[in-house]
């Protein structure tokens, strides 16, 4: 365990705490362990027996000041209880299965347009990535569904967004107009 002091003029710190004064007969007891040489009883018990590496600074031409909190991101592991809207797992795929894709591709894609990528999540549970240009329409991308899927090309289905959940009608809009740039789009059976 890694551990700093900071003495300062009216006290000493432990890892950016809060100040301990010299005056307490406990703090005086841990400074006089540690000018021993020895690791103070209250580290024991919190490295249980392990090794301390004890850093010391001197601030004693300085009052104490309290450190500003750090910025830490939640570590935790969140759990999800429940949605209206489907799931939508953001790993990213593997760059040989986005290529998989892209070579079995019907899509005509025009390199000197500004393009775009879709997930499109089938009925079927599986998934596309699909690259297209903005200037695409709707009904390309069910003409890329039918072309990928043959099954789907005697069903009846609609393309939705994603929350909020909107389903697309109108099929000649392209898809900078419809606002589907770089999202998901679930295919929803009648």
């Amino acid at each position: 365990v890694q551990i700093l002091l900071k003495l300062w003029r009216n006290g000493f710190s432990l890892d950016d705490g809060e100040l301990r004064s010299y005056s307490d007969p406990t703090n005086a007891q841990f400074l006089e362990s540690v000018k021993r040489g020895e690791i103070p009883v209250e580290l024991q018990r919190l490295v249980h027996g392990g090794q301390v590496n004890l850093d010391m600074e001197d601030h004693q031409e300085q009052e104490y000041v309290k450190p500003r909190l750090r910025f830490k991101a939640f570590s935790g592991e969140g759990q999800k209880l429940g949605s209206l809207t489907p799931e939508i797992i953001s790993t990213p795929s593997s760059p040989e299965e986005e290529e998989k894709c892209f070579l079995n591709a019907p899509v005509v894609i025009d390199d000197s347009m500004p393009a775009t990528k879709i997930q499109i999540r089938l009925a079927d549970g599986s998934r596309l990535i699909q690259r297209f240009n903005q200037t695409h329409r709707i009904k390309d991308i069910r003409d890329f569904i039918i072309q990928s899927r043959p099954a789907f090309a005697t069903t009846d289905f609609v393309l939705v967004t994603t929350f909020p959940n909107k389903e697309l009608t109108d099929e000649n809009l392209t898809l900078q107009e419809a606002d589907i740039l770089n999202t998901v789009i679930l295919q929803q059976l009648k």
